[in-house]
């Protein structure tokens, strides 16, 4: 499958959960989900970890942009839903480790998890505040020699995709960075409500919430005029 430039960063047109969960059977990758502010936010860094893993779309501008460039059929794929469509799919036949949250949180997202899934298979969990660089290595080290098949780290970006990169080195298996889904799964943070989400305004309904957001949608609003003066579609001319 060919993937998508926006500003360097490289996305995987999927047109469903399950194309995703297709594509990455098997595979040793990093799930990175790719929205507005990422891109046009992108670092050599940033564009690095993602172009070297699998970029998503978890956001309708990124969808905007593919579907701008002849990728119909894409859709968004929501981050927090997807690690949850993942063990809905393995959680008899794969085994699963999660770093992240603090550690009431991530005490009640395994807890929670054990009584949806009885028969998941957690290899080991630890809250996402590592003190020091021997904590780190400890972690690592951790999942290297219990050999999980998924590793979900809700830090986020672009933290967790550089603990994530390291862990790689030493132990192949599916990651995929998870923000703040930790909490959402446990209900100390609502999502938007329904009506918001089917309608794309699911950013909007986040700075109603959270005023402090308000400054983050100056990307927004740099990404619309990208959209709208073409130039994800310049870029791709240049790429051919």
């Amino acid at each position: 499958m060919k993937r998508v430039s926006l500003n360097g960063v490289l996305v995987y047109p999927f047109n469903s959960v399950d194309h995703l969960m297709d594509f990455i059977e098997d595979k040793s990758c990093i799930l990175v989900a790719v929205n507005a502010e990422k891109v046009v936010m992108a670092t050599d860094m940033t564009r690095g970890i993602i172009n070297a893993n699998v970029g998503y779309c978890d956001g309708v501008g990124a969808v905007k942009a593919l579907r701008q460039l002849g990728n119909k059929d894409v859709v968004k794929i929501a981050g927090c839903e997807l690690w949850l469509h993942l063990i809905k799919k393995y959680h008899s036949t794969k085994s699963f480790y999660l770093v992240g949250g603090k550690q009431n949180i991530i005490d009640e997202t395994v807890a929670k998890l054990k009584e949806e899934f009885p028969d998941i298979n957690i290899k080991g969990y630890r809250n996402g505040y590592l003190k020091s660089k021997e904590e780190e290595q400890q972690l690592i080290d951790d999942i290297a020699q219990k050999k999980p098949d998924f590793v979900f780290v809700a830090m986020g970006s672009p933290k967790q995709e550089l603990l994530m990169g390291k862990m790689q080195q030493l132990h192949p298996a599916v990651y995929q960075g998870l923000g703040g889904s930790f909490d959402v799964y446990t209900g100390h943070v609502k999502r938007a409500p329904k009506w918001w989400l089917n309608h794309n305004l699911e950013f909007f309904y986040r700075v109603l919430v959270q005023p402090k957001r308000i400054g983050r949608q100056l990307h927004y609003m740099k990404y619309a005029m990208w959209l709208y003066t073409g130039k994800f579609k310049r870029e791709s001319k240049r790429n051919k």
